[in-house]
Order: structure tokens, then C-alpha cells, then sequence
């Protein structure tokens, strides 16, 4: 590739966003570049709540905007990605001493009609002293709800928009850091920096679009040299990982005394994901991390509600994510808007999109509105065209998961049940392409872990930009959570010494 490169759209950030933005435009005929500093979803878009969601709580905040157009997202993205995202039940114990049950069912009637709601079930009423749903839970909780959301592999969402943008011509630049960008000429002077071994380049670009997240400030300041009006604030989330400690498939939202709601969700099979907490950050993004009193807090939520109670030894893993919210002057972080804003600058004639806010179930639209915004300097691009495309993966017939699994079945009969079904849920339609010309468990190659074969390594390597242990374990997949410290090692030791350009 050649310094004086010149495209359409650069687009700095390869998280949720700026992926997201990257496919569209792509999709649109334009000619794009994607650069990310580290690796594709490494900072907010890996360690969120794993919901694409309409946003219960935010009608409390008259976010009816936002809610209607998360809840019509629900299907759509159900529809491109059924392998990754699909619907869930949640169960909301009702606790007298919060919410009232009259507003609580109000928001939820107004849950199931403002998005046009048609693949998902309906709100029902849950007597907990009857129904299986309500066993775990404590006696003096015997009202709940139940309704319909839906669950999602943020990480994997990420990839599969840059799979699909670079399906459709863009280039995905992971590891590199734009370390400057200045207007010359009417155009976009890009210095990048390889943050593997250190080499440089320069390219230029008509339009810029900084999806930068929780460093967006950064970029507009020092990579830009440039300034905006809006401000981002920097909101922590902390989630905790248990064994799970129900029976069902379903989840549970559980109201706190501060207003807050905790999500108890089913995760990775015999495991639960509970979060969030809302707290302000103030330090470098990248140094994100749990303190004892979150901890401490989620487990104190749960422990409220449920027989079993929960204890420190029984948290297995935790995470924390630095969720980049425009600012909009609320002091409680818990009511800042999830909404997105854009900040379009046209001075000096190469236009700079900076992108606010946003939430992981919005990021179609926002990819939408944000190529809109740039239609003045692109008038010749394609239209809107995302709403009904699936995703690299998701081309499965009628979006019928179940259906496609016995597909496989039949076509692998030779593939043990659980391996396929991991396989079909991470991959889908590309499951194929994962077992290459395999007809044995044998030809998978070396085995690391429950599930974890050499031929998945190799495929993360060759199309999905994996390029180190973490990018495999806790992003393109959550084996890490299924494997020992052994074998996470005896894997590490493996991968360092593999011949990346044979892989």
C-alpha cells in the first residue's frame, strides 16, 4: 500500500461505531479506511452488558427517542446476526419498596409497543410463588414480570461489521494509531504509526470520522488539533462473573434502593454475568478496572433477592468497560442520555464527524445517521441499505437458528453436538469455512480446550485479524473462560511459536 493513498472516509476506532460507520459507507461505494490502535473491540465494545436492549429504564428519563428506535433495532439486528444475537427472557422481581407496580407495568406496556414489536413475546405476570421462574428467588418477593429482550456477542459484533466492511472494500487497520491528522489542501493529511513495530505512513482522506469512544477528546485535541463545543463523559461499568445459580434459560433484572437495575444473566452455559454499575471515571480509559466496592455492591444486589446467597470466592472473573456518554449536564451518571449526538465540522473544507455517546444495540442507526450527515460531501453515494442486510455469518434461512443446527448436524454428522453448537453460535453460516476441509474431530488439529481446536485458531488468524492469545480467548471467543491456567499457558506458549504466515 502506497503513502499517497487517498480515499473517501477515514474512520479512526474499531469498536462498535466505528466498524459500524465503516460498513455502511462501504456499503455505500465509498472508499474507506478503518485504523484501530489496538485490537478490534478492545476497549467499551468487548465489555459491555452483552444486551442488544430498548432500554427499560430510560423511560424514567423520557428517552422515548431513544427506547422506540433501540426496541426496532432489537429485530433488525436479530434478523442480520441470529447465530450472535438472540431473544431472552427476563424476569423483574417486584420489590414494593422501589418502583411502585403500577409504573413498572406501565413502562412495560409501553416496552412492548413503542418499537412495533413482532418476532418477541410480550410482557407477562409472574405469581413467583408458583412458577419455576420465581424458585430461586426469595418468599417475600411473590410478584414479577417477565418480558423480552435480547442477548448479544458485542465482540463478535464488532468483527463481524469489519468482516463485512472489508467484504465490501475497505481496509481494516488493526494496531495502528493515527498519531496525526491535519487539513491540507482540502483533504485529510492521516500519519499513522504501526504500533507493532513502530513503522509509519501517511495517507489522505476527504472526510475524517473520529469514532474514537472514550479517547474521542483526545483525538478531536491532539491527533485533530482541533476543538468542539460538546463534551464526553466517561461513565465506568463493572460486571462480575459467577456459576450460575438457576435453572432456565431466562435472566433476571433486579431492581437496587438507588434506583438502579442489575442484570443476572445466563452466560457462556454454566456461568452468570451480573452487572452494571454506573460510576464516574476520570483516568486514562485503558486503566479501567473493578475496585472491592463494586464488587461488593452487585453482590449485595443480588444477595437481596435471591435464596442462594452469593460470596466473594464465588466471582470467577470481572471486567469493567469506560462507557463514553455525551454529556448532557446531568449530575446523577445513572440519567446522563445513552443517546448519541454528532459534531460535523466543515472549516477548511475536509469535513471532521465526531461521533458522542451511543450504546451497542443503536450502533446501525447511528452508522446510518452519521453517512447521512456526510451525504453533502458525498451526494453521489448509495442510500441507506443496512436495515435488511445480515452480517458475514447470519446468512441463515429465515433467520431459523434452530433449523440451520440440524442442517449441520446432518451435513458434520461426525462433529460431537456441543462442538457444532459452539461452532453454529459463533460462526454460523461460516461454520464451514471454520472446519475447512476437516472430516474428523482428529483433523481439527491440536486441542486446547473444551471445544477449542487449532482449526478455529487458524481461521481467527487468517480472516478475523486475531493476532495474539487475548484477541482469541476473550474476544473472537470466551474460551478463556472454560480453560485452566495450564492450559491457557500451554496454549500461549503454542501461539508464540506458530508461523503466523502459514496459519
Amino acid at each position: 500500500m502506497s503513502d499517497s493513498q487517498r480515499v473517501d472516509l477515514f474512520v479512526i476506532g474499531g469498536g462498535i461505531n466505528g466498524a459500524g460507520i465503516a460498513r455502511d459507507a462501504a456499503g455505500r461505494g465509498l472508499s474507506v479506511i478503518l485504523c484501530e490502535k489496538d485490537d478490534l473491540a478492545q476497549g467499551t465494545s468487548s465489555r459491555s452488558g452483552k444486551l442488544v436492549h430498548g432500554g427499560l429504564r430510560y423511560l424514567e428519563y423520557y428517552e422515548f427517542r431513544l427506547v422506540r428506535e433501540a426496541l426496532i433495532e432489537r429485530e433488525v439486528l436479530l434478523n442480520a446476526a441470529p447465530h450472535i444475537i438472540w431473544p431472552m427472557r427476563f424476569v423483574l422481581p417486584h420489590s414494593p419498596d422501589d418502583r411502585p407496580a403500577w409504573l413498572v407495568r406501565l413502562g412495560l406496556f409501553l416496552y412492548d409497543h413503542l418499537g412495533g414489536r413482532k418476532k418477541l413475546p410480550g410482557t407477562r405476570t409472574l405469581d413467583l410463588l408458583r412458577s419455576p421462574e420465581g424458585a430461586p428467588i426469595k418468599d417475600e418477593y411473590r410478584r414479577g414480570f417477565e418480558y423480552s429482550d435480547c442477548w448479544v456477542d458485542d465482540a463478535r459484533l464488532v468483527v463481524l461489521n469489519a468482516l463485512d466492511a472489508a467484504h465490501r472494500g475497505a481496509q481494516v487497520l488493526t494496531r495502528t494509531a493515527c498519531t496525526s491528522a491535519r487539513r491540507e489542501g482540502g483533504v485529510w493529511r492521516i500519519e499513522l504509526r504501526n504500533t507493532r513495530n513502530g513503522a509509519t505512513r501517511v495517507v489522505t482522506a476527504r472526510t475524517l470520522v473520529n469514532a474514537a469512544g472514550p479517547w474521542v477528546a483526545d483525538v478531536i485535541e491532539r491527533v485533530a488539533g482541533s476543538h468542539s463545543t460538546r463534551k464526553v463523559r466517561l461513565v465506568k461499568g463493572s460486571h462480575i462473573v459467577t456459576p450460575k445459580f438457576w435453572d432456565g434459560p431466562h435472566s433476571y433484572l433486579v431492581q437496587n434502593h438507588d434506583k438502579r437495575v442489575i442484570f443476572i444473566n445466563p452466560y457462556e452455559g454454566d456461568k452468570a454475568l451480573i452487572g452494571t454499575t454506573d460510576i464516574p471515571w476520570d483516568g486514562a480509559p485503558e486503566n479501567v478496572s473493578i475496585d472491592e466496592t463494586e464488587v461488593e455492591y452487585l453482590l449485595a444486589a443480588v444477595n437481596r433477592y435471591f435464596k442462594q446467597p452469593l460470596r466473594r470466592q464465588d466471582v470467577v472473573q470481572t471486567f469493567s468497560g469506560v462507557r463514553p456518554l455525551y454529556d448532557d449536564g446531568k449530575g446523577n451518571p445513572s440519567a446522563v442520555t445513552r443517546d448519541y449526538v454528532f459534531d460535523l465540522d466543515t472549516s477548511g473544507g475536509a469535513p471532521l464527524l465526531n461521533v458522542f455517546g451511543g450504546k451497542i444495540t443503536t450502533f446501525r442507526k447511528l452508522s446510518e445517521h452519521a453517512l447521512q450527515h456526510l451525504r453533502p460531501t458525498f451526494p453521489d453515494m448509495g442510500k441507506d441499505w443496512t436495515a435488511t442486510a445480515t452480517l458475514p455469518g447470519g446468512e441463515i434461512e429465515n433467520a431459523d437458528v434452530p433449523q440451520f443446527i440440524a442442517r449441520l448436524q446432518r451435513e458434520f454428522v461426525w462433529l460431537p453436538r456441543d462442538l457444532m453448537l459452539h461452532y453454529a453460535r459463533t460462526y454460523g453460516a461460516r461454520t464451514a469455512q471454520v472446519i475447512a476441509s476437516a472430516s474428523s474431530v482428529a483433523d481439527l488439529g491440536r486441542q486446547f480446550g473444551p471445544y477449542f481446536y487449532e482449526a478455529e485458531v487458524r481461521y481467527l488468524i487468517a480472516q478475523e485479524w486475531a493476532e495474539t492469545p487475548q484477541d482469541i480467548l476473550t474476544r473472537r471467543t470466551k474460551h478463556g473462560l472454560h480453560m485452566s491456567a495450564e492450559q491457557t499457558a500451554a496454549f500461549g506458549a503454542w501461539f508464540d511459536g506458530l508461523d503466523r504466515k502459514s496459519a
